[in-house]
């Protein structure tokens, strides 16, 4: 007996009701395939460039960093790709150029730190 309200379907209409959402799954799937590949696709062209403009040592210290501090590296290396493309810096950066550019850093965000929690 069916309720008050309730609606019936015909089995033609849930099959029709089944192919759309199966294809808009489908849709959604093919979506989020793409938006991984060219994540994947911009990642490769970031490391490729950071290949080109840090020395093996450099690079090394940047993974390392990356297991400790993974929150500002990428926003690291944005800095270090814009610094060499600019010019603002030579390349390839060396492990003691990136030294200096991870001590300026960290200051400035040890400064940012003290006027926050002094204000």
């Amino acid at each position: 007996m069916v309720g008050e309200g309730a609606v019936s379907f015909s089995d033609e209409e849930l099959e029709e009701i089944k192919r759309r959402r199966l294809a808009e799954l489908q849709r959604q799937l093919e979506s989020a395939r793409q938006q991984e590949a060219q994540r994947a696709a911009e990642e490769a062209r970031r490391q490729e460039i950071l290949r080109r403009i840090l020395t093996p040592e450099a690079r090394e210290r940047l993974s390392n960093l990356k297991l400790v501090k993974p929150e500002i590296v990428e926003a690291l290396e944005n800095q270090l790709i814009n610094l060499a493309m600019s010019g603002s810096v030579r390349v390839p950066i060396d492990d003691e150029t990136l030294k200096q550019i991870l001590m300026r850093l960290s200051s400035r965000t040890a400064d940012i730190k003290l006027r926050v929690s002094f204000t």
